[in-house]
C-alpha cells in the first residue's frame, strides 16, 4: 500500500469518501465545497496534466457569486479578456457592424468576465489542490454500486469503493454511459459542426473579434494578444458526422470541403488547420436527461445538461450547478440530497438551454433571407445594453448551505 493509499482510506474512515470524475471547471468546483462540507475528496482526470490555454469563456450572472465566494473573483478580474468589438462581414468581406460584445451577448460591461479557460480551471485547481486528492492521467474504466458504496476499477488498474461518485466529465461523459447508457439517447444535435484551433496573428487584430458569414457557414478570428489568434470554423450539416469524431485528417477533409469556396481570410484558416497541432472538432449539441442520479452516482455541468456554446452559458452554468450539488449533500444523505439538487437547478439549467435559440439566429443564419435579416437587426444595434443583462443569467438566486 502506497502513501497516498494510507492516507486516504485513513481519510475515508473519518469521513465520507466522494470520487469525481472531472477536472476541469465542474469537477474542482465540487471538491472545493465537498471539503468544506466534510467529505474525503478524490479527483481523477483522464488527461495528464491541466489543460493550459484555450478558447475564452464567460462567467456570468450567478456564476459570479459562486468564484467570488470561492475566493478567486479578484484573480479572474485580473485574467479578464475585455473583448472590445465584435466585427460582423458579409460574404463578400464587407462589413455589416462594429459592435461591443455584450450588444450580442447580452452580457453587463464591467461585471461579467470572459477568460481563457485554462486561466479559469487554474484559479479553480490551485484554490483546493492541497486539500483534496488528484490524480492526473488516470480514469473510471468499470462501476459498480451496491449497498455500501460504489467499487470502482480505474483504467491504470487500481481499484477502489467511494461512497459517492459524481461524474464532471463533460458531454461525452464516460460516467453517463456506464450508468444511463449511449449518448444518442440524451444527445440532441442542434444543426451545426465546427473546429477551433489557433494561429499566428498576422492581421493586427487586439482584443477583437471578426465573423465572416455566408449562409450555412462562419468564420471567425478571435484575437486574445496580439501574438495569435483563436480560429473557428462553423458549419450547417444535416447529421452528425459520426465518421470524422475518431479521424483528425477527416475532420480536416471535412472542413476544407465546406469552405472550399469560401472568400475573406478562408483560405489561410484552412491552410493553417492542415497543420495545427490543437484543432477541436464537435457537433453543436446539448445533452437533455430526465433525471441526473443514478443510485449514489450524479452528474454535473456538460455531462448532465450540456448546453452548447449557441447559449454561452457552458462554464457558468457548470459553475453553478456543482455549487448547487456539493450544497445539497452538505446536511443530506445521497438520495435526499440528489433529489434537492434537482429540483432546486433544473429549472435554471432548462431556463438557459433554452438561449440556445437566440444564438443560433443571431451566429449562423443558414439561409440567404435569415442572414439577410440577422444583418438588418445588427446594424440597427447602437448601444451596449444596461442592466442585468439577459434574465437567464441570473434566475437562480445563490443560496447559503451549512459550512
Amino acid at each position: 500500500m502506497t502513501f497516498t493509499d494510507q492516507l486516504t482510506v485513513t481519510r475515508t474512515n473519518l469521513r465520507p469518501s466522494v470520487l469525481i470524475s472531472g477536472a476541469s471547471i465542474a469537477g474542482p468546483v465540487l471538491a472545493f465545497w465537498l471539503n468544506r462540507y466534510g467529505y474525503a475528496v478524490t479527483v481523477v482526470e483522464k488527461a495528464g496534466a491541466l489543460r493550459s490555454g484555450g478558447y475564452p469563456i464567460d462567467v456570468r450572472g450567478t456564476a459570479l457569486e459562486v468564484v467570488r465566494r470561492m475566493g478567486i473573483l479578484p484573480r479572474l478580474r485580473e485574467a479578464h479578456i475585455d473583448l472590445r468589438r465584435l466585427t460582423f462581414l458579409e460574404g463578400d468581406g464587407s462589413e455589416v457592424a462594429s459592435l461591443h460584445p455584450h450588444s450580442v451577448t447580452g452580457g453587463v460591461a464591467g461585471r461579467d468576465l470572459e477568460v481563457r479557460r485554462g486561466d479559469l480551471s487554474d484559479a479553480l485547481h490551485t484554490a483546493v489542490r492541497d486539500d483534496v486528492e488528484f490524480v492526473f492521467n488516470d480514469s473510471i474504466d468499470t462501476l459498480d454500486q451496491s449497498g455500501h458504496g460504489v467499487d470502482v476499477t480505474f483504467r491504470g488498474g487500481a481499484r477502489r469503493t467511494f461512497d459517492l461518485v459524481l461524474g464532471a466529465d463533460g458531454m461525452h461523459s464516460r460516467t453517463r454511459e456506464m450508468l444511463f447508457g449511449p449518448e444518442d439517447q440524451f444527445h440532441h444535435y442542434l444543426g451545426y459542426c465546427f473546429a477551433v484551433f489557433t494561429l499566428r496573428n498576422t492581421l493586427g487584430l487586439s482584443r477583437e473579434a471578426v465573423m465572416w458569414n455566408s449562409p450555412g457557414r462562419a468564420a471567425a478570428l478571435y484575437a486574445v494578444d496580439d501574438d495569435e489568434v483563436h480560429a473557428f470554423l462553423n458549419f450547417a450539416h444535416p447529421h452528425p458526422p459520426f465518421e470524422a469524431f475518431p479521424d483528425l485528417q477527416a475532420q480536416r477533409d471535412l472542413v476544407a470541403t465546406v469552405f472550399a469556396d469560401a472568400g475573406w481570410e478562408v483560405p489561410g484558416m484552412l491552410a493553417a488547420l492542415r497543420h495545427a497541432d490543437d484543432v477541436f472538432f464537435d457537433a453543436v449539441s446539448q445533452i437533455r436527461m430526465p433525471r441526473w442520479s443514478n443510485g449514489r452516482v450524479a452528474l454535473v455541468g456538460d455531462a448532465a445538461w450540456a448546453p452548447s456554446f449557441l447559449t454561452g452559458q457552458g462554464t457558468s452554468l457548470a459553475l453553478v450547478g456543482a455549487y448547487m450539488l456539493a450544497g445539497s449533500l452538505a446536511d443530506r444523505d445521497h438520495t435526499a440530497g440528489f433529489a434537492a439538487y434537482e429540483s432546486s437547478t433544473r429549472d435554471f439549467v432548462t431556463m438557459n438551454q433554452a438561449l440556445v435559440g437566440n444564438g443560433g439566429a443571431t451566429l449562423f443564419p443558414t439561409t440567404p433571407q435569415t442572414l439577410a435579416e440577422r444583418n438588418d437587426r445588427l446594424r440597427k444595434l447602437s448601444a451596449i445594453p444596461s442592466g442585468e443583462g439577459r434574465p437567464a443569467h441570473s434566475a437562480l438566486v445563490l443560496p447559503r448551505f451549512m459550512p
